[in-house]
């Protein structure tokens, strides 16, 4: 060995070094010009001398044992928790929050990244969509649910008889609101969908049905009264036909069409409608309507309440829609905290 003294030597290379600097000393020396002929640091021998008294002169591992590293019994509940929602929750993210929103494991994102990495488990997710720019709402929209409905449709070209699909989806709280087949993609459709979605949310009161039931009924000019919600939707034609106008404001419904060419300003309902198709490919195979529109409500059902939602914190639409969100994310970091603790007292425990 020479020249300075590497980072990494092995025990015993750190033996006959210390054995030299003892011998230098016997003979009259000086630690400090042992250790500079040697070219070695003085506090590394010193730190060498101590560790050889205790009897360890080997370099402990690297890594270490850190205080706030995962038990065992959590990397167990991360894998089970991928083995049974993976094919639900499409990233470690939304797996991070389904073991905290089932109570089973309060571990980060990032956390179970790694430890999937690990075991070789991959997730079959997506890349997130690129931000955009999107026109603002008029001044009396609040954001709360109800207040914000996206609405489109989209196409299942093997049901023949009803191969067009309209959906509402609320903005704030992403819960699937309604659905409704048809064969024309017209103004009716629309009327039919809203007309649901209203009745599905109590929000088709008696003075709206009379409004609806009269065929004559017409609205002053100069209403200034702020609508009941913002109905959000492309240039389609039944978007913009005057049937569709009339409905709107007989049901009080303001209406607001994204830009031309740019669906990333529904990106809402797109993204609805991605993810149905994708999750539930079988969906392109059916030819009966009556099948189609049943299992698009089981899916409806299965999304507002079993589906975890990035958007909204990794709660189901229906836990934001109807207030328990905020509970539920406050549980999760309550959780997390409680977790950090429980970890660090079992490893402190263990020294």
């Amino acid at each position: 060995m020479s020249g300075p003294i590497p980072a990494r030597v092995d025990a015993a290379a750190k033996a006959i070094l210390l054995g030299l600097i003892d011998d230098a000393v016997d003979a009259g020396w000086s630690m400090s010009r042992a250790c500079a002929v040697l070219e070695l640091d003085r506090g590394r021998a010193w730190r060498w001398q101590q560790r050889r008294a205790a009897g360890r002169l080997d370099d402990a591992t690297p890594g270490g044992n850190p205080i706030h590293g995962l038990l065992q019994w959590e990397i167990d509940e991360i894998l089970a928790v991928f083995d049974e929602w993976a094919d639900v929750d499409r990233s470690h993210r939304k797996l991070a929050h389904r073991g905290s929103y089932e109570a089973r494991v309060w571990v980060s994102p990032s956390t179970v990244d790694r430890v999937l990495a690990r075991h070789g488990l991959v997730l079959q997710g997506d890349p997130r969509p690129p931000r955009t720019q999107k026109t603002p709402w008029p001044d009396w929209c609040e954001w709360r649910p109800n207040q914000l409905w996206c609405w489109d449709g989209s196409q299942f070209e093997n049901c023949e008889q009803a191969k067009y699909a309209y959906a509402i989806v609320d903005l704030v709280s992403r819960k699937w609101i309604a659905t409704h087949l048809t064969a024309n993609p017209d103004s009716v459709a629309a009327r039919v969908l809203f007309q649901r979605g209203l009745h599905s949310e109590n929000l088709l009161t008696d003075q709206l049905r009379a409004r609806l039931d009269d065929p004559d009924t017409t609205l002053p000019d100069d209403d200034t009264a702020i609508p009941l919600l913002l109905a959000i939707s492309d240039n389609g034609t039944e978007m913009r036909a005057d049937d569709t106008r009339r409905f709107m404001a007989l049901c009080s419904i303001a209406q607001h069409f994204g830009r031309p060419s740019t669906p990333t300003d529904q990106a809402w309902i797109e993204s609805l409608w991605g993810h149905v198709k994708r999750e539930h490919p079988h969906l392109m195979t059916i030819t009966d309507p009556a099948v189609l529109a049943a299992e698009l409500e089981r899916i409806r059902v299965h999304y507002n309440n079993v589906r975890l939602h990035e958007a909204i914190g990794y709660v189901t639409p229906n836990d934001e829609h109807e207030g328990r969100g905020d509970t539920i994310r406050a549980a999760r970091t309550d959780g997390m905290r409680i977790a950090d603790e429980q970890r660090r007292a079992w490893h402190r425990s263990q020294r």
